[in-house]
């Protein structure tokens, strides 16, 4: 008895196995794209909250400068209701409190927010009433 050898014809399964190939390959590349595309995006956001931060810093430090030297100028200034310094496109709101925390003591907040970034300083100053002397107690940035 004669044996049969029997000839397969792989070259349609070669198609099949080129396309899931490239549905594979494809994929991974569509994944690596969005991952690269979202770790851009984020730290593009992050740097620009970074520095809309430091801006906002800088501005209420401004502030509280200028309300330490009105308070040179003026050892009675106040405004607990607060007075605005405009620098530029963005301001501080200053508020000055006279005999805070305690008799002779003046405590000044300064406040700037940029798109939802708030920085705060606050600086507490000492006012001698008899000679008008101002002496700086603290300067701090207050959350």
């Amino acid at each position: 008895m004669l044996l049969q050898t029997k000839t397969y014809n792989l070259k349609p399964l070669w198609g099949q196995a080129a396309l899931s190939f490239v549905f594979l390959v494809g994929s991974i590349v569509i994944l690596i794209g969005v991952t690269l595309g979202f770790l851009a995006s984020s730290f593009v956001n992050a740097t620009y909250g970074f520095t809309v931060a430091q801006r906002a810093l800088s501005i209420a430090d401004a502030g509280a400068r200028d309300a330490y030297l009105r308070l040179l100028r003026n050892k009675d200034l106040s405004s607990p209701s607060g007075y605005t310094m405009p620098l530029g496109t963005d301001s501080a709101l200053v508020t000055v409190t006279q005999d805070s925390p305690a008799t002779g003591l003046v405590t000044v907040v300064s406040v700037a927010t940029i798109s939802f970034h708030t920085r705060k300083i606050q600086f507490v100053a000492s006012v001698t009433s008899s000679t008008g002397q101002i002496s700086l107690v603290s300067w701090k940035e207050v959350q």
